[in-house]
Parts: structure tokens; sequence; C-alpha cells
């Protein structure tokens, strides 16, 4: 997969995130695929939160919490109350977003989608795949949080048939911060989990170490992307290789444990 050039931006409360180009290009479209910087969470011993963690499910401070999204929202260019999200559990269910919700409600899902101005949707990821798209023209934006499991069970084509729904019929689809090729070792069993979803997929695993498998989730994700239609391409940034700017369940699994954070990618139709 080739890796788009990247423009690394901060906001002016102080949230730092990465920008694609492709969909930097788009009238009307705010996005940000944002870094654990520039927030107030702090770490404690066995507690990695440090600093713009996004995950309500972090045992993280609540007013952190409401700060950190308040800067992301403040990026995006929506009201705080307007940055929503879902409670994600690796399924290949969308949720269309009409109306703005409280915190917490948003349902269970691991993709969100509209063609409301002035909504932010937003996916925490820490080594999964976030995914944001768009149509301008059509003014339909959406997101999705793409794990192996998602992304083999189809998270991806939904997303795109759910915007398609909404009157999308040219979407740019762009692939963010998530575990790299080089660092998602797998066993067997996964492998063939994936396997026995999408056959196709044997050409994004190579052999690792003994009798492990290396996985490229995102180029597994652009192609799929691509086969649906979309326009589709990736940052590619490696959560795992990268503590300083990106949080990883991966590495916090290779340390020994503990809870962490997550960063959050987010997508908006502003008018302004």
């Amino acid at each position: 997969m080739r890796a788009d050039p990247v423009m690394r931006q901060q906001a002016p409360g102080g949230a730092e995130y990465l920008a694609s180009p492709l969909l930097a290009s788009l009238n009307g479209v705010r996005h940000g695929f944002f870094t654990r910087r520039g927030g107030v969470s702090e770490s404690r011993p066995g507690q990695d939160w440090g600093s713009l963690n996004c995950s309500y499910n972090s045992g993280d401070a609540p007013e952190a919490l409401v700060e950190n999204r308040r800067r992301v929202a403040e990026a995006v260019g929506v009201a705080p109350a307007n940055l929503l999200g879902v409670t994600q559990v690796h399924s290949a269910d969308v949720v269309r977003v009409d109306a703005p919700w409280a915190p917490g409600a948003g349902g269970v899902a691991d993709a969100l989608v509209t063609s409301r101005p002035e909504i932010g949707l937003g996916v925490v990821t820490a080594d999964c795949a976030p995914v944001l798209f768009a149509d301008a023209d059509a003014g339909v934006i959406g997101a999705a949080h793409a794990g192996w499991r998602g992304a083999a069970g189809g998270v991806l084509e939904a997303t795109l048939a759910a915007m398609a729904e909404l009157g999308a019929d040219s979407i740019t689809a762009v692939v963010g911060p998530c575990i790299g090729p080089d660092s998602y070792e797998v066993g067997e069993d996964m492998r063939e989990q994936v396997l026995g979803c999408d056959g196709s997929a044997e050409g994004f695993f190579r052999p690792g170490r003994g009798d492990r498998f290396l996985f490229d989730l995102p180029g597994y994700c652009v192609a799929r992307l691509t086969r649906g239609g979309a326009r589709a391409s990736g940052l590619g940034r490696d959560t795992l290789s990268d503590p300083e700017h990106f949080f990883s369940h991966r590495r916090r699994t290779l340390a020994g444990g503990g809870r962490i954070g997550h960063q959050i990618s987010a997508i908006a139709l502003v008018t302004a």
C-alpha cells in the first residue's frame, strides 16, 4: 500500500492531528486523525492516558475527557455536543446520524454516516484502523472503526452502502494510523478466521516468526475500499512503533498490561 503524504497540524486549542491531502482538498469537509498529543489527561503508574485521550471507557477523569473532546470538536469545526460516537464492538453495523445525542447514547455499532452539516463523526482506536469517508458533492460523510474482525466482516462496505443510501456516489476514504504491516504479528487461528470470511485476504499475510504471520491491516482495508468503489488511500502510520504520537493496545500488552487511552479520528461537514 502506498502511503499518502501527511500534513501534521495543531489546532488552536492545542490538539495535534494528521490530515490527509485527499480529504483536505474536499470543499466543506473538515477532518483530523488525532494523535495522543495536545490534551489534558495525565498518565499514572499502570495507566497511560497522556494526553489527548478521547475514550469514555478508559477510566480517565471525566473532566479531562470533556476537555479533550472539546478540543477535537473545535478543530473540526463543530460544537462539543455535536461530536458523536458509538460503542464500538468490532461489528459491521452502521448508524445513520440525523441529530445529536448525549454522550454514550449513540448505540452499539462500528461506523457512522450523516448528511447533516455541523455534526462531527468520531471513532476511537488504539491499533485498529480508523477510516474517514466523504463525498463532498453529495454532502455525505462517514467514519468507521475497522479491526480485523470488522474489516473482514464488511464494516467498510457497509459504510459505503449507508453513504450511498444518503446520495453519495463518489466517495473518498482514507485509512488512518493503525498497527502496521511490520508490527501486526498474528496466529494461524486469526488468519484462518479472516480467510474464512474473505479468501482474497491471503495476499495480506506473510510469514512472521516461527508459526506466526504478519498481517497488513491498512493495506487490506484500502483494498476492500477500492473494491467497493471508493477512491481509497492510507496514511501509513504505525501506532505500535510510535509511542510518542499514538496509543497502542499491542504495545501495552507487550509491556505487561495496564489501562491506556485511545486516539480519535473525526470528520464533519461544515458550512463556514
